[in-house]
């Protein structure tokens, strides 16, 4: 299955507590769409947050973040893990 990269640009900052929290949500509802949210970085000061998920395509990934908690990525990359 595809692998994708999104990228979240969130004015003002944003905690980490706060992603943890969206990250849950995703997961909840992630096998309802085929899609498996892997893991996810964060750098509050930034306001910047990375999510590495599983997709079928990219807009199937954006669904299940408008689905769970509204928050949708500002960019999303199909990338290829390395070695």
């Amino acid at each position: 299955m595809p692998l994708f990269m999104d990228v979240h640009n969130m004015d003002g900052g944003v905690s980490c507590d706060a992603v943890r929290d969206a990250h849950a949500k995703d997961v909840a509802i992630q096998g309802d769409h085929g899609v498996n949210y892997k893991s996810y970085w964060v750098s509050e000061a930034e306001g910047k947050i990375f999510c590495l998920v599983e997709a079928p395509d990219a807009e199937t990934a954006a669904r299940v973040h408008r689905d769970a908690h509204g928050l949708e990525a500002d960019e999303i990359y199909e990338v290829i893990e390395g070695s």
